[in-house]
């Protein structure tokens, strides 16, 4: 999938004695989106977007050894091992050894020659490393200015992590103009280091430059064109942690310093054996307790109670991607963990005052959100019709940003109907939840519409539901309910010459809290990748029916 970008220059940062001033360059072929005000909290916003650019360069994936330098050393360790078995002999121990000396001599002298050839390459790679870093990042963070607070995204390269941060207009100072609306900027790896220079007693203006919409066609010279080929499996991570962040999720509140334990735990400890995981002991009315597998290690979380009302255990995996916070805890009041379940994702919203940051990270690291997740599949999914649907994007973009409650009343809606639009248009890139306030966003993740036919279906699984329901396979048995409006559907599924029985639980949003199925697939991976087919071809037949 494709991108193209078109930016006037390039980012550009001014450091004076005095005062810094960040120029973002906007992409030039998207609605004009800019933004021009100084930062009055420098230090909290420094430490903030680090821990950004911390997700951005983010790849916890396995890397195995490089055993070049090994297997060198173990070739000529073999011939060595032969000289000696020859040697044994004396005269020919007496003919290799002055042999030995000349190679030894002329592989001294062959390097010599060659010391100018190594210390040039070594310098090109650390100019690469220093200069071309941006070849590292694969899409530029995507930036969206709203009526109450400007919000960056990106996405880590491992595709496991996901890193927003909401800067309200009291972070700023002096605010002269903005435009409301979402676009790309041009962020250089070079930025971070400048980001690091921002001080308390410096003035620091934040600028996302409108001119980049004024020049002339004639003066193409001084654009930046960027064409970005992008695997599909990355923008479809997007989709999935948007949907994700509107799931139903057991909330824990947590003091800063929780967070320091934990990392610090992590830090002193390095596992050599599984399980590694990390367990929350969730008892109403008792501080929060984590336990660290395989040690055992136990964190008490005094300042931190549960406030629930029930009693559970909740294990989740890829912990050392919680390093990122570590930046935040100095300048957050607390931190808020959002958990789906079990192996499912997790996220964690640092409460900055006037910002928030939101880390989501996958059920484990190599359960990427992309190819392993879709939680779009559990998120509400209303029969609605497109007019409806398109009414109820338009009376959001009105005002930008609005809880669902506020658009159903607004519009006279279910709220049932909202949520279903709602959610479509997040799975499309075009709308994102706020977990920190607790609403639905307008953000147009791309500028054309995304091939939804490419993104929707990153395995079969819904695909052979919909056939199910094409050939009469699925079949409701039960439908009962209860006083919240969650029902419960029961039913079988012929698949080939057998036959399934799945069960899932509906809550009053149309969002799956629950799901059982006999089959292999779901035996193995229950929810943490989504239903399967046989439990989505009941949904959906209970849909078509009633």
């Amino acid at each position: 999938m494709e991108f193209n970008y078109s930016y006037n220059g390039s980012t550009e940062v001014s450091d004076r004695g005095s005062n810094t001033q960040m120029s973002f360059s906007p992409d030039t072929k998207r609605e004009p989106t800019y933004f021009i005000g100084e930062l009055r909290q420098n230090v909290a916003f420094r430490e903030a977007i680090s821990a950004l650019h911390d997700v951005v360069v983010s790849d916890m994936r396995f890397k195995p050894k490089d055993k070049t330098a090994y297997k060198e050393w173990a070739a000529k360790q073999q011939d060595l091992d032969w000289q000696l078995i020859a040697a044994q002999r004396q005269e020919v121990a007496n003919k290799i050894k002055p042999l030995q000396d000349e190679l030894n001599q002329l592989n001294q002298h062959s390097y010599q020659r060659r010391e100018s050839f190594y210390k040039a390459q070594r310098r090109y790679f650390d100019y690469i490393y220093q200069k071309d870093r941006d070849a590292w990042f694969v899409l530029d963070p995507v930036i969206t200015v709203h009526p109450d607070e400007v919000f960056f995204e990106c996405f880590s390269q491992d595709e496991s992590s996901y890193g927003r941060l909401g800067a309200s207009y009291e972070v700023f100072k002096n605010i002269n103009d903005f435009a409301c609306g979402t676009t790309n900027i041009d962020y250089s790896a070079a930025l971070y280091d400048e980001f690091q220079k921002i001080r308390s007693y410096k003035n620091t203006r934040f600028e996302i430059d409108p001119s980049g919409f004024e020049v002339q066609t004639t003066h193409e010279e001084t654009f930046k064109e960027v064409k970005i080929d992008l695997p599909d499996s990355w923008v479809r991570g997007f989709l999935q942690v948007s949907s994700a962040m509107s799931l139903p999720a057991t909330q824990v509140d947590l003091h800063p310093m929780d967070i320091y334990n934990m990392c610090f735990v992590l830090r002193r400890h390095k596992e050599k054996q599984g399980p590694r995981s990390m367990r929350y002991h969730l008892k109403p009315g008792e501080p929060v307790r984590v336990t660290f597998d395989p040690w055992g290690i136990e964190v008490v979380c005094a300042r931190s109670l549960y406030t629930g009302s029930q009693e559970q255990q909740i294990r989740v995996w890829g912990r050392r991607r919680l390093h990122i916070l570590e930046r935040l805890i100095p300048v957050a009041k607390k931190f808020t963990v959002h958990l789906l379940g079990t192996g499912m994702p997790s996220f964690y919203v640092a409460d900055l005052g006037d910002m928030s940051f939101t880390l989501g990270l996958s059920g484990w690291t190599a359960n990427d959100w992309a190819q392993s997740g879709n939680f779009d599949l559990m998120a509400p999914r209303a029969d609605i019709d497109k007019w409806t649907q398109q009414q109820i994007f338009e009376a959001l973009k009105k005002n930008w940003v609005e809880s669902p409650d506020s658009l159903a009343e607004r519009l006279g809606l279910n709220r049932a109907v909202v949520l279903g639009a709602l959610s479509a248009y997040t799975q499309a890139g075009r709308a994102i939840y706020d977990l920190n306030k607790q609403v639905y966003r307008v953000r147009e993740l791309t500028r054309e519409p995304l091939p939804m036919e490419r993104l929707r279906f990153a395995n079969e699984r819904e695909e052979k539901a919909t056939r199910f329901l094409i050939y009469n396979a699925a079949q409701v048995t039960s439908v009962t309910s209860d006083a919240t409006r969650a029902f419960t559907l029961q039913g079988n599924v012929k698949d080939k010459e057998r036959n399934y029985n799945p069960s899932l639980t509906v809550d009053a949003d149309e969002r799956i809290i629950s799901a059982e199925c006999n089959c292999n697939w779901h035996q193995q991976n229950k929810l943490y990748k989504g239903p399967c087919e046989h439990i989505l071809a009941l949904r959906m037949q209970h849909a078509r029916q009633y």
